[in-house]
């Protein structure tokens, strides 16, 4: 018989089952989802679906089952002694009391690790500004050397030299050679853009190698080749792998070409296209030269009939036709007054004729000849007049021309051309000249100048 204390608590008796249940709600609650990495081993997968296999190293192992449809999500077939990368969560299968993990996601181990590795570094040197789109530079259009960073046995060295020979030969390709895989590859990658970018040999670097997988790849996610192509004096182009492969080279170059060959022709023009270019720039060109010439033919013209109207023969010619026109118009007034003489005249010769009286006769023949000596009178005023204006007018023209110049002992000087000289910078020392006089012309010729 046991004594009884009632300030003790009753005792609690659980089943196994409801342990292993409480069991399994302290470990799910306690433990998040956690990474494990181990070997595959005892893999099963039987017609529900679901996945069952150990996890294990080489001091322990644990149990784990991945449901269905997590299994169908699988990229890859797990299959014994495999090493892989399990995110699961930490549970207790009951009847048998043994904890076991629910796995989620799995991964083979080498890809995963690296991947991981992969995104952390690209988030890191991302936060940095590494692959800021600012700070790219554009690439040169007319290359004269680029350095193609690569294996010199490689397939994308010989994909880069065939395009860039068949697009523009005209560009130097210098082959710089490294390993593109392996623990050597990243220094020695990296000792070839320092040494490259500081030369000053090249207008634009590339850095290439052809596909791979993940480790294949690997030496262009180092960090040290990236802050090596960041702090590059050149522009460098990455065209690592295939169409479907970033590396953080791809990232960090100022620019990044899916493949050796889509590098080789953004980094140099088509000679094709140039050609039919430079076809349009110079008709073109023609195109402009020739209006260009037609203005300025138009323009010699116009300035030849302005200094040609501007001659001294010109102007002579102008005042002789100015003359003869006053002349013209001096004589139609003399005849026209003395028609209009004569009419009067006629007009008293009939009225006499029409009064025949002697007396009136008399009278009217003496004042026929005052009236006719009147008329003497005035038209000889009239032509004393005309001739006084037309002197007048002789030597306003005498004053303005050229010719008038010469007689008071001037000259004008014309070059071989017949061009009148104005200046002294219009000759030089030895020229022919020649000078027009008042009655004639002198060739003469330049000794000096004044």
């Amino acid at each position: 018989m046991t004594d009884f204390d009632a300030t003790r608590p009753a005792r609690e008796v659980l089943t196994p089952s409801a342990l292993n249940a409480r069991a399994r709600d302290l470990l799910e609650g306690a433990f998040p989802l956690v990474w494990v990495e181990g070997e595959l081993s005892n893999v099963s997968r039987p017609a529900s679906g679901h996945l069952y296999f150990t996890l294990k190293d080489a001091a322990a192992q644990i149990r784990a089952a991945m449901f269905r449809p997590r299994s169908t999500y699988l990229r890859f077939r797990p299959a014994e002694g495999m090493h892989v990368l399990v995110r699961a969560r930490v549970s207790l299968y009951e009847p048998r009391g043994d904890y076991q993990l629910i796995a989620e996601h799995m991964e083979e181990a080498g890809e995963g690790a690296l991947k991981r590795e992969f995104e952390a570094l690209k988030a890191r040197l991302a936060a940095e500004g590494l692959f800021d789109v600012a700070r790219k530079r554009a690439l040169p259009r007319f290359p004269r050397r680029i350095g193609v960073i690569t294996s010199p046995s490689g397939a994308a060295v010989r994909d880069v030299l065939s395009v860039i020979r068949r697009r523009f030969p005209l560009v130097e390709i210098e082959v710089l050679p490294v390993p593109v895989q392996g623990k050597e590859a990243p220094p020695a990658i990296v000792a070839m853009l320092r040494r490259a970018g500081g030369s000053g040999r090249y207008d634009a670097l590339l850095l290439t190698r052809g596909g791979g997988s993940l480790e294949d790849l690997w030496a262009f996610n180092d960090e040290a080749v990236a802050r090596a192509i960041h702090a590059s004096a050149v522009p460098v182009v990455s065209a690592v792998g295939h169409e479907i492969d970033f590396t953080i080279a791809d990232f960090v170059a100022d620019l990044r070409a899916p493949t050796p060959s889509a590098a080789a022709e953004l980094l140099v023009p088509d000679r094709a296209a140039l050609a039919h270019l430079l076809a349009q720039r110079r008709d073109r060109l023609a195109l402009l030269m020739r209006r260009r010439l037609q203005a300025l033919a138009q323009g010699l013209d116009q300035r030849l009939a302005r200094l040609g109207a501007q001659r001294p023969q010109a102007r002579l010619a102008l005042g002789r036709e100015r003359l003869a026109a006053l002349l013209a118009r001096l004589r139609h007034a003399q005849r026209s007054r003395r028609d209009a003489r004569a009419a009067a005249l006629a007009q008293l010769h009939a009225r006499l004729l029409a009064e025949h009286p002697g007396a009136r006769l008399r009278a009217r023949a003496q004042h026929l000849q005052a009236l006719r000596q009147r008329l003497h009178a005035a038209c000889a005023r009239g032509l004393e007049r005309r001739a006084l204006r037309l002197g007048q007018l002789a030597r306003t023209l005498n004053a303005v021309s050229p010719l008038a110049t010469l007689e008071r002992g001037y000259a004008i000087l014309f070059d071989a051309e017949g061009r009148v000289l104005r200046s002294t910078a219009a000759a030089a020392p030895g020229d022919a000249v020649r000078a027009r006089l008042a009655d004639g012309e002198l060739r003469l010729q330049v000794l000096s100048k004044g």
